[in-house]
């Protein structure tokens, strides 16, 4: 993988069709998200927003509220490409 190499459109399609979420309040995150930035968006971002969406709803609702950080949600999960992730999810409409 080459770093800063952005999606192509079909991965772009699939990513966007896992990161269908139970709770309305997620998607909305994720909707903004891709409003935001789905046409810049890199392999190593899109690995990172992966890896977020193995957490159940709860916890991931949790993250992009600010109830909880990483470490205790799952350690594991405490590397780059997720933080990043977790920040832009954060920026919901300031872009």
């Amino acid at each position: 993988m080459v770093e800063g190499q952005l999606l192509d459109a079909a991965a772009l399609s699939k990513l966007k069709w896992r990161c269908r979420r139970g709770l309305l309040e997620n998607d909305l995150f994720l909707e903004h998200f891709f409003q935001n930035f789905e046409s810049e968006l890199t392999l190593r971002q899109a690995d990172g927003l992966m890896a977020l969406m193995e957490l159940g709803d709860n916890d991931l609702l949790d993250l992009n509220l600010g109830r909880k950080q990483i470490e205790e949600v799952d350690p594991a999960l405490n590397r780059a490409d997720v933080l990043e992730v977790l920040n832009m999810l954060k920026l919901k409409g300031q872009k």
